[in-house]
C-alpha cells in the first residue's frame, strides 16, 4: 500500500529534468502541498502551469516559509551536501539526487547530523529499483549462475539529447565547476555493480574528453573494479553515443546473466536460455524509489541507499578520477 501523502509538505529544490520528474511523480502519489525552488523563475514556469505548485527563488526562504516535511535536493552536485544539511536542520527528511557530492567535504557532518536528528536521508540511485537490476540481484542470491567472475556494465547517450529543452553546455553534466563529468553523472552503474558484487578493493580508470562537444569534463570513461571475491568488472560510461545504450552482463562459474533493454537472459551450457521480458515503463523505478523513501520515514528505518553507501560511491568516483589515464591526444586539447 502506498503511503498517504495528502497532508505531507514537500519541497523540490531544482527544476531541471529530474526535479520536474519528481514534482510530477509526487503529485501523482497524492502530494497536495507541493512547492518548487529554483533561482531561475523561467525554469519554474512549466511546473506552475502544469501542476500549480508554489514557487520560491531562494532555498533558505523556501525552508523558512514553506516549512516542508520532506525536501528533494535536485540541484547541481556541488550544492547537494550544503542544501541537504540545511534541510535537515530545518526539520525535514531529505531525498538527495545522485551523486551525493563531487567531493568528500561535509559528508561526514551531514551523516552525523542526520543520525542525531533522526532524519531519513535517501540518495537517488534509482537503478536499484529497476526490474532488470533487481532480477540480476535475485539471480545472484539464488546462485543461478554461480560465483561471478567478471561483469560488464555500460551506459551511453548523446548529451545534447538528454535534456532537449536546455542548451547542453549549460547543464551541470558538462561543467566541472558544477560537479559534472560522466563518471559522477553516470555513477548509477558504479552503484548497482557494487550493490551486486560488493565493495571494490581496487579502482582504475581511463577517461577523457574524446568528442568535440563543448564541455570541460570527461565525456567517456572506462572504470575497472576488482572485488575481494576476485571478481573483476569494467564499467563503460559516456555521453557521446548517438544512440542510447544500457546493459549489464554477469559471467559466473555456472552461466551468464545479461540484462539489456526490456529483456533479461540467463545462459547456461547445454540448456535452453531463460528469457524474461521486463516492464517497459521507465518511470516506475522513480516512483518506486519515492514510495520507498516515504515508507522509510513512516517506519523510521534506513533507506535502501543511505548516506554511508552514497559516500562510498563518491569515494570510488574520486578514486577513478584520481587514477585516470588519458590518451595523449586528449591531454593536448
Amino acid at each position: 500500500m502506498k503511503p498517504d501523502l495528502s497532508s505531507t509538505k514537500v519541497l523540490v529544490a531544482g527544476s531541471g529534468s529530474i526535479g520536474r520528474r519528481h514534482l510530477r511523480n509526487l503529485r501523482s502519489l497524492g502530494v497536495k502541498l507541493l512547492a518548487a525552488c529554483d533561482p531561475d523563475p523561467e525554469r519554474l514556469r512549466p511546473m506552475v502551469e502544469e501542476l500549480g505548485v508554489e514557487t520560491f527563488e531562494d532555498f533558505g526562504l523556501a525552508l523558512a516559509d514553506f516549512r516542508p516535511d520532506a525536501v528533494f535536493v535536485c540541484t547541481p552536485p556541488v550544492m547537494h551536501v550544503r542544501q541537504a544539511l540545511s534541510a535537515i536542520l530545518a526539520g525535514a527528511h531529505v531525498f538527495v539526487e545522485k551523486p551525493l557530492s563531487d567531493h568528500m567535504e561535509g559528508i561526514a557532518e551531514l551523516r552525523d547530523t542526520a543520525r542525531q536528528t533522526g532524519r531519513v536521508v535517501q540518495v537517488g540511485y534509482n537503478m536499484r529499483f529497476h526490474p532488470g537490476i533487481r532480477q540480476l540481484r535475485e539471480i545472484l542470491e539464488r546462485g543461478a549462475i554461480g560465483r561471478v567472475l567478471w561483469a560488464r556494465a555500460e551506459v551511453g547517450q548523446y548529451l545534447p539529447d538528454w535534456r532537449p529543452w536546455q542548451d547542453y553546455r549549460q547543464s551541470y553534466t558538462a561543467r566541472r565547476e558544477l560537479g559534472g563529468g560522466i563518471i559522477l553523472d553516470a555513477s548509477h552503474e558504479i552503484d548497482y555493480v557494487t550493490w551486486l558484487l560488493g565493495e571494490p578493493v581496487e579502482v582504475l580508470c581511463m577517461a577523457g574528453r574524446v568528442s568535440d562537444l563543448q564541455v570541460n569534463v570527461e565525456d567517456c570513461a572506462t572504470v575497472l573494479l576488482r572485488f575481494a571475491s576476485g571478481a573483476q568488472a569494467d564499467i563503460h560510461l559516456d555521453f557521446i553515443q548517438r544512440t542510447a545504450s544500457r546493459s549489464c552482463k554477469l559471467a559466473g562459474e555456472l552461466g551468464t546473466a545479461i540484462w539489456e533493454g526490456n529483456e533479461l537472459r540467463v545462459l547456461r551450457p547445454s540448456t535452453a536460455p531463460e528469457i524474461t521480458t521486463l516492464p517497459e515503463n521507465d518511470d516506475s523505478m522513480y516512483v518506486d524509489e519515492v514510495v520507498h523513501f516515504f515508507e522509510c520515514i513512516a517506519e523510521n528505518r534506513e533507506p535502501l541507499v543511505d548516506l554511508s553507501q552514497a559516500a562510498r560511491i563518491v569515494e570510488v568516483c574520486l578514486k577513478a578520477k584520481a587514477t585516470t589515464v588519458q590518451p595523449a591526444e586528449v591531454r593536448s586539447r
